[in-house]
């Protein structure tokens, strides 16, 4: 089934209202405007349900179908922040707040699933009930995670939940999907290194932090080579180094690294942390220094469900008129795991074209890809839930 007719004649609609929320970014949970429009838009759609301050700022539109002999329920998950980034794209809806952006498409995400509540509160061509869900702080600060726990899957009866990222470099109306671990856990670090300052011209009077962290660093990259299976993914990154002296004839008492430890196997992520530990205050010793670790594990893998992986790449290919890209699994992090935790359900990645990446100053979501993804939505509720 190529794109619906009704999104067609939608989508210049939807394109200003992803323009407005482009110019007007919002970062983490402070998504206060944004969150404002969606739930007038929803209660101007004629939605039998509007909740506000789900998870903090998140917002859920409840659409009932012809019928609701079933009682199924059908999530579909959007995400509304951006990011602290200076926007250098010098478009006309560019971004009206300094240092901030939507430059990982969570306008033209949010944009989209309006569309979608839209077309489905007006044709109502389905039994059962869909909730749409808007939700904050994607961008590190675990606002999926927030709503699960303000009740998100209970309150609304949940059955399973859908959700959907624009991917540049992917055909513009293709789409791309994998069953099981898609994106990585995310965990985090930071490490003290503490040693004995000195002069630079007498290192023997004291314990040289930079060359103890140094030997930390090359140390930690043993826990993928050496440690963890060959065939389980593993990313371990050092990503920050920083002296606490700038001066050239100073060695400094203090070294801080930063980094991250990206997994996606339960029992390799454990192992990660254990080695990382280990490792960390064994070579710190060695040296006589010491180490203090703070070690904070970030979203979990997100993990598609078989069979709704599945039902979404047909649904998907129906759309497009042509094959689901297989997709590859991705060391980024996605905090729709915690709703995939949560409810069975699956994650697709719709194109965005020959565009810059996500996260960066020139990025742009692609309003040519609104059609595909708005009639995405509707399709799979209309054949997940048919009518009659």
């Amino acid at each position: 089934m190529p794109i619906k007719n009704r999104v067609s004649e939608l989508h210049a609609e939807i394109t200003a209202w992803r323009r407005d929320i482009h110019e007007h970014p919002e970062t983490m949970y402070d998504t206060v405007r944004t969150s404002a429009l969606v739930a007038d838009k929803l209660r101007e759609f004629g939605c039998d349900e509007v909740v506000e301050g789900i998870g903090r700022t998140g917002v859920v539109g409840i659409i009932k179908g012809r019928m609701d002999t079933r009682g199924h329920v059908v999530g579909l998950r959007a995400d509304m922040d951006a990011l602290p980034i200076l926007e250098a794209t010098g478009l006309p809806y560019a971004s009206k707040v300094a240092g901030k952006m939507h430059a990982c498409g969570h306008d033209g995400h949010t944009a989209m699933l309006l569309g979608a509540a839209k077309y489905l509160a007006e044709t109502r061509n389905f039994d059962g009930t869909v909730a749409v869900v808007f939700q904050p702080a994607e961008e590190g600060g675990a606002g999926g995670e927030a709503m699960v726990k303000d009740g998100l899957i209970e309150r609304f009866g949940i059955k399973e939940i859908y959700g959907m990222h624009n991917m540049p470099g992917l055909p513009l109306g293709t789409f791309s999907i994998k069953p099981g671990a898609f994106y990585a856990a995310t965990d985090n670090f930071t490490v003290d290194v503490v040693g004995k300052g000195s002069h630079a011209a007498r290192p023997h009077a004291g314990v040289d932090t930079t060359v103890v962290a140094s030997h930390i660093v090359l140390a930690l990259q043993t826990i993928a080579s050496r440690n963890a299976d060959p065939l389980q993914s593993l990313v371990v990154s050092v990503t920050s180094f920083r002296t606490s002296s700038d001066a050239y004839n100073v060695i400094p008492e203090h070294v801080e690294l930063r980094g991250t430890v990206r997994t996606f196997d339960k029992a390799i992520r454990a192992l990660a942390e254990e080695r990382f530990k280990a490792i960390v205050t064994a070579t710190a010793t060695a040296f006589g220094a010491t180490a203090n670790i703070d070690y904070q594990r970030g979203y979990p893998s997100m993990v598609n469900a078989e069979t709704e992986t599945g039902f979404a790449a047909e649904v998907a290919q129906r759309i497009s008129g042509k094959p689901v890209v297989n997709a590859p699994a991705i060391m980024g992090g996605e905090d729709f795991a915690y709703m995939l935790e949560a409810c069975p359900g699956a994650y697709i990645q719709i194109g965005n074209g020959d565009t810059a990446d996500v996260h960066h100053p020139l990025y742009n979501f692609n309003d040519e890809a609104i059609p595909h993804g708005t009639s995405y939505w509707a399709e799979l509720v209309e054949t997940r839930m048919p009518a009659g």
